[in-house]
């Protein structure tokens, strides 16, 4: 409702009204005191004055308006420089725009369509034909100005002009108070929504045809009953729009890659959540999260496991790219953000980690995961501690992957692959006795001198940092071997939709990266995603997105794994599809485990491997776990071996406490399957 000031200003007294900024995200009119000035140009006309850094609040603010939902667009505007002028006007203007609602100001609902492409008359607003537009036209008198004024540039001038949605007869023209628009477009918004826009869009870039796209929408439209908003009035016309635009979009806004980057950021704030340009002293960082992803976070990562993916394409990349993941209830996983950083993730991660995490809570104050998995001894856990309030576990699947790829390549003879690969864990673990790494990696690599290939693998690739992954695996409790599946799922993904593209040699431009993630490949997840839980669709579904290893593995009988507990050197898993055929999984319940499956030679992670993990938890016959024997140690140090100082057996006793509440949470983990199962002393 409109408020106006007991006395009517002069013109010459605008300066002197009060700079209005109401609180809240959303600013309309309403939330204004308006006044009417006296004589001038903008005599009669309600005026009050905003900072100018709201005035798309303000536009936003009035385009959401119960009564008559609208979309306002520019329909003049006009600059002039700093110092162009000497003597400014009260009113005078560094920036002037004109809002008009789209539902005028010219008036085509009573005029013959046929008729109306014949005529070649000019509009009354002097904005020529309008092409695409005219269906939508309905005589609205309602708009505004804004003039960004000449003496105090942070100010605004809104000028209204007209406040009702009305037509020259002054009846409303659209929206639900025009009886005529019952039924119709007119009745709701002019556009559609930013939902059915994603969700349209991502349906073409995976390439749904527009024919099945408007049938499923009338479909949903049919299954609720009809029209109940502008959305369900989607046209082929909307839909050859946005295939237009799909095919006319290019990631290259400027030929300077940093330029062209930093214009998209520009151009889509809504879908990243830290930016540093690069400079002498600090790193380029660029972490992308949609809305849509945000979502997905809140959704599936509240009381639950979010896992990085970190350092892929260092070598066909300009920069290497790191992946935030959740899981849904599939255990298939989901792109959550991602992160773009000219350094390792790990040194950057106190920069844009503290950004996603007050801009998840600014949805959800409560939102909180159980853990969060890191797949590099880079990482400081104290930083994603404090970001995130959880648990922070070591993830070894880029070390089993690796390891299994490069194996599996050079070396034929499978009992050697599986000897290699768990004596590689045992170093990992730091098991080889009284041996320090170096003399433990040493004797590894003189046993094996003969597989060449591999060793020099070995040396070039894990040697620089073994001693890194051996102390994280002293320091931080170790992830299951059941989140793996969905990484590795995830990483062979990237691998087919964005290096495959890719030609040989080729270094792509970092617009390019971000071009495909945010289209595409974003697209790709939210159709499986949309998928799985409306259940449409399901014979177009992405063959690539068939049940990853975890999920395949659910479905194999706990009676089919022969597992001998006083030898765990190995188990047997009867195949599902052929039951005279029976695989072996050779060092069951490691993450070393390998399998002489036919995806298991491939260098992937099996079904049978997971399963017999999954048995290995459930009858508590794992191999028991690193860290709680580490911090079981110091707890029973502490407890034989008391302080005399009362001041250090003060501190000794808080110690105890917090190993105390760490091995708690480390049962917890190990129950929600997060962790391999803790060994029975450990509570004692």
């Amino acid at each position: 409702m409109k408020r106006h000031k007991a006395k009517m200003p002069r013109m010459e007294d605008i300066l002197n009204l009060p700079v209005q900024d109401p609180s809240g995200s959303e600013l309309s009119a309403a939330h204004l005191d308006w006044a009417k000035v006296e004589g001038g140009r903008q005599g009669g006309n309600d005026i009050a004055l905003i900072p100018f850094a709201r005035v798309n609040d303000f536009v936003k603010g009035e385009s959401t308006n119960a009564e008559c939902l609208a979309s306002f667009r520019i329909e003049s505007r006009r600059k002039r420089p700093e110092g162009s002028v000497i003597k400014p006007r009260v009113d005078g203007y560094l920036e002037y725009t004109l809002y008009w609602c789209s539902y005028g100001p010219e008036d085509y609902r009573d005029i013959d369509a046929g008729l109306l492409d014949s005529l070649n008359n000019k509009p009354a607003s002097g904005k020529g034909s309008r092409p695409g537009r005219r269906h939508m036209m309905r005589g609205c008198l309602c708009h505004f100005t804004v003039k960004r004024l000449y003496t105090r540039p942070h100010v605004a001038l809104i000028i209204y002009n007209q406040q009702n949605h009305v037509d020259s007869m002054g009846a409303p023209c659209h929206g639900i108070l025009d009886q005529n628009a019952v039924g119709t477009r007119a009745m709701y918004a002019p556009r559609i929504s930013e939902e059915l826009r994603q969700k349209v869009m991502s349906m073409l870039y995976v390439g749904i045809s527009v024919d099945n796209i408007i049938q499923h929408h009338l479909d949903e439209v049919q299954r609720h009953g009809g029209p109940q908003s502008r959305d369900d009035f989607l046209t082929r016309n909307d839909i050859r729009n946005m295939e237009r635009h799909i095919r006319s979009s290019s990631h290259e806004f400027n030929t300077n890659d940093e330029a062209s980057v930093k214009m998209w950021v520009q151009r889509h704030h809504k879908n990243f959540c830290f930016f540093q340009e690069k400079s002498s002293s600090e790193p380029f960082v660029l972490g992308i999260q949609t809305d849509w992803q945000l979502q997905q976070m809140i959704r599936y990562g509240h009381h639950s496991s979010i896992a990085f993916h970190s350092t892929f394409g260092y070598k066909q990349f300009k920069y290497p790219l790191c992946s935030l993941l959740v899981f849904d209830t599939s255990q298939n996983a989901i792109p959550v953000a991602w992160i773009i950083t000219s350094c390792s993730v790990g040194q950057s991660v106190n920069k844009w980690i503290g950004s996603i995490s007050e801009r998840i809570r600014s949805r959800d104050p409560r939102w909180k995961p159980s853990a969060v998995l890191v797949d590099d001894p880079c990482f400081e856990p104290s930083i994603i501690r404090e970001a995130f309030q959880c648990q922070v576990l070591l993830c070894l699947w880029r070390v089993r992957h690796g390891l299994v790829k490069r194996l599996v390549k050079s070396c034929c003879n499978f009992d050697v692959q599986h000897q290699i690969l768990k004596h590689a864990g045992h170093i990992i673990y730091g098991s080889r006795g009284d041996l320090h790494t170096f003399d433990a990696v040493e004797a590894f690599m003189q046993i094996y001198v003969d597989q060449v290939v591999f060793m020099d693998y070995f040396r070039d690739h894990w040697l620089p940092t073994i001693e890194m992954w051996v102390n994280s695996v002293r320091t931080l409790p170790v992830a299951s071997q059941e989140p793996y599946a969905a990484i590795e799922s995830y990483h062979l993904q990237l691998k087919s939709r964005i290096l495959t593209p890719l030609h040989a040699g080729s270094w792509p431009r970092v617009d390019w990266v971000i071009h495909i993630l945010t289209t595409e490949f974003h697209s790709l997840y939210w159709f499986n995603q949309y998928v799985e839980e409306m259940r449409y669709f399901g014979n177009l579904k992405e063959e690539s997105h068939a049940p990853n290893s975890w999920y395949q593995a659910m479905y194999i009988p706990d009676v089919d794994v022969l597992l001998d507990e006083q030898n765990l050197q190995l188990a047997k898993v009867v195949s599902q599809e052929d039951r005279s055929l029976v695989y072996t999984v050779w060092n069951p319940g490691s993450e070393f485990s390998l399998c002489d499956c036919p995806a298991s030679r491939l260098g992937n992670l099996c079904k049978h491997a997971v399963k017999v993990a999954m048995v290995c938890k459930l009858r508590k016959v794992g191999k028991p776990l690193l860290a709680a024997q580490v911090y079981r140690q110091a707890l029973l140090n502490l407890l034989h071996n008391p302080p005399d100082d009362p001041v250090v057996l003060d501190h000794a006793n808080l110690h105890i406490s917090r190993l105390q509440q760490d091995i708690k949470g480390l049962e917890d983990l190990s129950r929600g399957g997060l962790l391999r199962p803790l060994p029975p002393e450990t509570n004692s």
